[in-house]
């Protein structure tokens, strides 16, 4: 190449030798040494979902090349490169681009996808088929935690009050035919704090926070290992504790009974699950669509427990509580942080001053 000629990309312009060296067509140096391969630099990481052909297929693709061929989403293997030996230039793409023809690129598309996993039986492996109750149970549960971002809080209540006021009523109670369980208190303190903090008893739509008139309560009632089931205590704000008992009771019978109507699983606004009825103390339940949230309610356990000092005085008192964890699992959409620790304050308010 001649001095202040213009040099093309990749073409060669030099070969430094040593005196009395010879050089065959310009293109390599004779001698023992064999020329080393051209390094071909790493290409960059791809920023569209079309996959982009490896150097090997196109030669060596610049790092402006390949920016812009990411960002108009252009197939490479489709531009006619101008530049030496076919390689594309920067040019090369924009005129692509400029021409209309990147659409014609209907590759595979990269596809975000949560396959189940594959499981292969081994000698001995049983399989129990779905019932139809599973399986709706699973739709419901993928699609809840699909829908809502889905946060957990927890606080602990004192039960002595509601303790003792049962203890003191059961009696009276099941003269009227009625099981007066822990689970109508919950009830109650849950429709105090629906009251108290109304967004928490809504739904989420595209125009705005549906917030819903009505308290209708859902309970998640066990089948065992049928699955469970969620029967609707309405208009829940009208009823006093002996109703609340009697509705619980009669939901919870026919639902073991496989008795309940239609009607009877429609329409809740808020969910209560009691899982501490089997030992556990805490849990994430899911929430039921399209609600706002729902209440777990673990075990009753005696913990001993610091009685803050009151009347003035600096003496604390320790003593012996039956306490409940109680999950308040919110959606983040409708709730924050603040707002559903309001509720579930609320909550725990109403059963440690019942009276």
């Amino acid at each position: 190449m001649q001095e202040g000629q213009v040099g093309k990309v990749g073409e060669l312009l030099a070969i430094i030798g040593v005196a009395g060296e010879t050089v065959d067509s310009g293109q390599s140096v004779v001698g023992s040494e064999k020329p080393r391969p051209e390094a071909i630099p790493a290409k960059e990481p791809a920023t569209t979902h079309h996959p982009l052909p490896t150097p090997h297929d196109l030669g060596f693709i610049s790092p402006v090349v390949a920016k812009i061929a990411a960002e108009h989403g252009v197939n490479l293997s489709q531009v006619q490169g101008t530049g030496m030996n076919g390689r594309i230039t920067k040019n090369d793409v924009l005129a692509f681009v400029e021409s209309g023809k990147k659409t014609i690129d209907h590759g595979p598309q990269t596809v975000v996808s949560r396959p189940s996993p594959v499981v292969t039986p081994v000698a001995g492996d049983q399989l129990i088929k779905h019932t139809t109750m599973r399986k709706s149970i699973a739709q419901h549960m993928v699609e809840s935690k699909h829908t809502s971002p889905h946060v957990l809080t927890v606080m602990e209540a004192d039960m002595s009050r509601v303790s003792k006021h049962r203890a003191a009523n059961k009696a009276a109670f099941e003269r009227d035919g009625v099981n007066l369980t822990f689970t109508a208190y919950f009830m109650m303190a849950i429709v105090a704090g629906l009251k108290a903090f109304p967004q928490t008893n809504a739904s989420w739509t595209d125009e705005g926070l549906l917030v819903h008139k009505s308290i209708n309560l859902g309970m998640a009632v066990s089948l065992g290992e049928d699955g469970l089931i969620v029967p609707v205590i309405k208009d829940a704000d009208n009823l006093s504790l002996l109703a609340m008992a009697r509705s619980v009771n009669d939901l919870a019978t026919r639902s073991r009974n496989k008795k309940l109507q239609p009607d009877d699983v429609k329409g809740g606004t808020f969910t209560l699950t009691n899982h501490g009825v089997s030992g556990s103390l805490f849990a994430f339940p899911v929430i039921n669509q399209p609600q706002a949230g729902i209440l777990g309610v673990g075990a009753m356990q005696k913990r001993v427990v610091v009685i803050p000092a009151k009347d003035g005085t600096n003496e604390d008192v320790i003593a012996i509580r039956p306490m409940v964890y109680m999950s308040f699992v919110f959606d983040h959409r409708i709730l924050d942080g603040a707002s559903a620790d309001w509720f579930l304050a609320k909550v725990k308010e109403t059963l440690e001053n019942w009276s």
